[in-house]
């Protein structure tokens, strides 16, 4: 299965539907992966999409590799940085599995916010996320389809923009500063990743637009 659709108001109708199709076929918690680059939309979509199913959304930069310092991230192969920027064991553990078998998941998150410690390492947030069972679990993020969770996953969705819309977008929310190392570190993890590792013909759906704006 695969389409390819430009609009993100058909796309988000061909996605409902087929997500709907899935639940009834198999009678159990369906999981929807969402991916794209950093600034594609896929977040706009993801909540978008969360509202048709009062789904349970896991966005999985909160479970980004906070143990591991800016000076390893930069010792590493950008395929390196694609496979590894994740704790994937942690989303499958913490999130995927309980949902999946009806039960309330819950889990410390990345904490943005708090900033770089000494070592080049991130915090977690002493607080936790919940998400109480759903018939539809969306996760949402860069790198979120790429082989880990494989055995989990009954769709996903590429959300993809160019990339000056993409970069517009990352510079309206963050500091140029932080963009500037940001873009060092990831851009050639991402530029391999969707491309190589995993090119839109790979995916179910591709959503592909400038701008999405769902009502």
């Amino acid at each position: 299965m695969r389409n390819s659709i430009t609009d993100p108001k058909p796309a988000g109708g061909a996605v409902v539907d087929t997500v709907r199709q899935l639940i009834t076929r198999h009678n159990r918690p369906v999981l929807v992966a969402i991916d794209g680059a950093s600034g594609s939309g896929k977040t706009t979509f993801a909540l978008w999409l969360a509202d048709q199913f009062e789904a349970a959304l896991i966005q999985s930069d909160d479970f980004f590799a906070a143990g591991i310092s800016n000076t390893e991230w930069d010792a590493r192969t950008p395929q390196e940085r694609a496979t590894d920027a994740i704790d994937w064991r942690r989303v499958r553990v913490e999130a995927l599995e309980p949902l999946l078998a009806g039960k309330t998941a819950k889990w410390h998150a990345f904490d943005f916010a708090a900033g770089v410690r000494p070592d080049g390492t991130y915090a977690m947030r002493s607080d936790f996320v919940g998400r109480e069972p759903a018939s539809a679990i969306l996760l949402d993020g860069a790198y979120s389809t790429g082989g880990a969770l494989a055995d989990l996953i009954d769709l996903t969705v590429l959300v993809d923009a160019p990339l000056e819309v993409r970069h517009d977008r990352l510079l309206a929310r963050d500091e140029r500063e932080f963009l500037a190392a940001w873009h060092t570190r990831w851009d050639a993890a991402e530029e391999l990743y969707f491309t190589r590792m995993r090119p839109p013909s790979s995916f179910d759906f591709v959503v592909t637009s400038a701008e999405i704006r769902i009502p």
